[in-house]
């Protein structure tokens, strides 16, 4: 049961860093490393402040909406409404009134900021991760024999951690943490 989520999977994620950290510090120079780790600070930069325009984007969107609905309700109210229909044959039918049904709520409001607030951050996030995985990409790949060797490593560390996941599936043991 506690594999079933990802954040209780600690002994998985464990092996992977001890893995990962090996690779790095063995097979990397230290211009290497300098350039990865400056290539998550800038994704995670990018993403933390596309997350918040997203967020604020979001917000305003929301704030506009709820005094367009608002000034809406208030034109509506505000207009006489026909009360009745007269058909051909004579006969008349009232017409219900809707308009405490189209009144704006709490509850409107509330899934106005939350949604609207939600998509920004979604939209913001996902905007500023492509952003700063390009920015990473483009710090990485000015240096050509820099770029070669982190390749090199990364294809070292998938290449060991399948021997590893390997060894564990012909020794039978799924409880190895890799999967």
């Amino acid at each position: 049961m506690s594999e079933s989520f990802a954040f209780l999977r600690q002994r998985r994620s464990d092996e992977l860093a001890k893995l990962a950290d090996e690779h790095l510090q063995h097979d990397l120079q230290a211009e290497d490393r300098d350039r990865l780790k400056a290539a998550a600070t800038s994704i995670s930069l990018w993403t933390t402040v596309g997350s918040a325009v997203g967020v604020s984007i979001g917000l305003f969107a929301a704030m506009r909406l709820r005094s367009t609905r608002r000034a809406f309700f208030s034109a509506i109210r505000a207009q006489e409404r026909p009360t009745k229909v007269v058909f051909e044959d004579g006969r008349t039918e009232s017409i219900p009134d809707l308009t405490p049904l189209l009144k704006p709520t709490t509850l409107g409001d509330f899934a106005t900021y939350f949604f609207a607030s939600a998509g920004g951050l979604l939209l913001g996030g996902e905007l500023g991760f492509a952003g700063g995985a390009a920015n990473a990409t483009r710090g990485i790949s000015a240096d050509p024999e820099s770029k070669r060797r982190i390749e090199t490593a990364f294809k070292r560390f998938r290449s060991d951690l399948l021997r590893k996941q390997a060894d564990a599936i012909d020794k039978g043991d799924n409880e190895s943490g890799l999967f």
